[in-house]
């Protein structure tokens, strides 16, 4: 079996409604820490969090243009979990998304593969915290 042509996932693009309150949300909230933000045009930056973990994937943080993407903000997969952080102390960053006001949708619980909750971003799109 060949090796893939693809070694890792770099980015994946999180459709916000704006910039600046995306950046604040992530960095303050989550602790994520702020990879890039260039402007590219008047209307357009290229903005890059991520979890402070090594080797995590980043999040592009593309602002809704049109009105199709305007009304994916928040659910960009139909209300499903979109999202997953792991962790090595669940209840310390279960404790710090409560201190933050984050709203905890299900959980905490016990599954197969951890401890798990479901949490909503700033937009309503869902996150798993898994430990």
């Amino acid at each position: 079996m060949s090796a893939s042509p693809f070694p890792r996932m770099m980015h994946v693009a999180l459709v916000v409604a704006d910039y600046d309150e995306a950046i604040a949300w992530y960095t303050q909230k989550l602790g994520f820490r702020l990879v890039e933000d260039t402007v590219l045009s008047e209307v357009k930056r290229w903005v890059l969090v991520q979890p402070k973990g090594e080797g995590s994937c980043q999040l592009l943080l593309a602002k809704a243009a049109t009105e199709e993407q305007k009304s994916r903000v928040g659910n960009q997969t139909g209300g499903r979990v979109f999202l997953f952080l792991h962790t090595d102390d669940f209840e310390k960053e279960h404790l710090n998304l409560v201190e933050q006001g984050i709203e905890i949708v299900r959980g905490p619980s016990e599954e197969e593969y951890g401890k798990v909750l479901v949490f909503a971003d700033l937009y309503g799109n869902l996150w798993d915290l898994i430990g």
